[in-house]
């Protein structure tokens, strides 16, 4: 099977979707899309080539492609807002707003070990609050715009 460019193409929009979604703080890095969407297709092609089932090579082929990509602070940013503060605007408002607060609340990220698998964690509760008054204490000094 040889890997065409529409295969490349798949993974790419897949982990631009997930990037999209969720890791607004690589949008433009075009290399790291590029690297780790020909990685992934490549694992999925040596895969499929080693005789293992489609199932697999997808399997493979994700967890290249999102390594390193499953806890997001943005999506932390994001349930902040939705959960705590949702009350004070427009739901439609709510993901531009967590945009906006994703810059002020980075400092905070860097007093914990992330992990794919941090969400899961008991340090996560502490971070969620330490969000929680970052994002009220920037209401207080700037307000709502």
């Amino acid at each position: 099977m040889k890997t065409t460019q529409k295969d490349l193409s798949y993974f790419e929009i897949r982990l631009q979707e997930h990037i999209n979604n969720s890791f607004p703080e690589l949008w433009g890095d075009h290399k790291f899309i590029s690297r780790r969407s020909d990685l992934a297709a490549n694992a999925y092609e040596g895969a499929f080539l080693s005789g293992n089932s489609i199932e697999q090579c997808d399997e493979i082929a994700d967890f290249i492609l999102f390594e390193d990509l499953h806890f997001s602070k943005f999506d932390t940013v994001f349930e902040v807002v939705c959960r705590e503060f949702d009350t004070l605007m427009a739901d439609e408002a709510l993901r531009s707003f967590a945009l906006q607060m994703f810059p002020v609340c980075r400092p905070v990220f860097k007093a914990y070990e992330l992990t794919d698998d941090f969400a899961y964690t008991i340090e996560y509760n502490a971070l969620y609050t330490e969000l929680t008054g970052s994002i009220q204490i920037w209401i207080e000094e700037h307000g709502l715009q």
